[in-house]
């Protein structure tokens, strides 16, 4: 019989007794009226966050579309001007060779 009290591990059963304790503990706090408001408020608040993040979001990915487009529209503008810039270098290129 001793050697089964030497074997035995005094430490896991030490931590399930004290989880039971709490657990029992736990649950008639959790039953209680003022835990139940405080989670209540909690989760309010957690949903007030979520909200307002999204929001955020939205309005970021909102923002971030239309600053897509105009920088396109900002680089269709200079390759137009590029374009434009080589036509005219390559015309007077021309016109000087026909000159000479």
């Amino acid at each position: 019989m001793f050697d089964f009290v030497k074997k035995f591990n005094w430490k896991k059963t030490g931590i399930f007794a004290a989880g039971v304790l709490f657990g029992t503990a736990g649950i008639k706090i959790l039953g209680s009226k003022d835990a139940k408001k405080v989670y209540t408020n909690c989760t309010a608040a957690a949903l007030r966050a979520k909200e307002c993040v999204m929001k955020t979001a939205s309005n970021i990915q909102e923002n971030a579309e239309d600053i897509y487009a105009e920088a396109q529209q900002i680089n269709e503008d200079r390759a137009a001007k590029a374009a434009e810039y080589t036509d005219e270098s390559v015309e007077d290129a021309t016109e000087e060779t026909v000159a000479e």
